[in-house]
């Protein structure tokens, strides 16, 4: 089948692999332009505009994909079909009604739950013990289209963004592949979606990642392993930003609880915060400034004392 891939980041270059791993002829690629990066500034390629240029396929980069010009440029590149993954950018009309089998997008979630741009993220800021990955048509409204394919993926105890992202990648190239043929022959028939059943997971942002330890610590929890690796949940010590990578929930030591945000014991491996509600045990963090290491390779050389306070 003849298919225009749109796609940007990581979570899009294992759909884009095994389209051509699968035989399809995958005419043009369209993802974001590239970006700086770091303190040097220098442009970097997405993911997908690197395998794409590597394996010899036309790369088209819209400021905005809805653009007159864009819009001309795409037609350059007939298709049967235009599969969309974590591109960034919302298609018109236009672009919709372009291929014959239309625009089919590869979302992140059991939709209606958790439309929007972080799925991922949400899932494992909310607690959900499962999500998945959707094949959904594409309409004019953000997630709202008919549901061809869905698979489901469980979230470990110990899921962190990060790994449910390289899990749901994984899984939604092989729905993606498995659905293809089906949706070719036209016996692919989508569900509607119950619109009154549908949530949002809005972006994620730096601001997100501050601790408030006036939450419970299962809360606290969640949001460490969820906004691992971007953008980290972190905190204050000492007028230093100490990001916190791993953590676990730890019951209360003996005596009456600490104003939240106060180190409750310092133990070898590990450093014990009150919160709201219970006790959270650093495991791995950050200090500004230094390499991240576990908690005791970082009490070996940081003096922290039960009493003091984060945040």
């Amino acid at each position: 089948m003849k298919i225009v891939f749109m796609g940007t980041p990581d979570f899009a270059l294992g759909a884009l692999r095994a389209l051509l791993e699968a035989g399809h002829d995958v005419v043009a690629v369209v993802t974001q332009p590239d970006r700086p990066k770091g303190r040097s500034g220098r442009l970097q390629m997405s993911p997908v505009k690197e395998y794409a240029l590597e394996h010899g396929i036309p790369v088209l980069q819209p400021v905005r994909i809805k653009a007159p010009e864009a819009v001309e440029e795409l037609r350059k590149y007939p298709a049967q079909l235009f599969v969309v993954a974590a591109f960034g950018q919302i298609l018109s009309k236009e672009i919709l009604e372009m291929p014959p089998l239309g625009c089919i997008n590869i979302h992140a979630s059991l939709l209606p739950k958790y439309r929007g741009a972080a799925p991922i993220q949400w899932a494992i800021l909310n607690g959900e013990r499962e999500t998945g990955v959707t094949l959904m048509r594409m309409d004019e409204g953000l997630d709202t289209g008919d549901m061809l394919a869905k698979t489901v993926v469980p979230i470990d105890k110990e899921e962190t963004g990060g790994s449910l992202f390289e899990k749901l990648a994984a899984a939604g190239a092989q729905l993606l592949t498995e659905t293809l043929p089906r949706l070719e022959s036209g016996e692919m028939i989508g569900e509607p979606q119950e619109h009154d059943k549908s949530t949002y997971a809005g972006m994620i942002g730096k601001e997100m990642g501050r601790i408030d330890w006036q939450q419970p610590a299962e809360v606290l929890e969640r949001r460490v392993r969820g906004l691992n690796p971007w953008p980290s949940a972190y905190t204050m010590l000492c007028g230093k930003v100490l990001k916190i990578w791993k953590a676990r929930l730890a019951p209360d030591p003996e005596g009456a609880s600490d104003v939240p945000g106060t180190v409750r014991e310092v133990y070898r491996d590990s450093i014990l915060v009150q919160t709201k509600e219970g006790c959270l045990e650093l495991l791995e963090v950050q200090l500004e400034g230094k390499k991240r290491m576990m908690a005791r390779d970082f009490l070996a050389g940081y003096k922290i004392v039960p009493g003091e306070r984060l945040g």
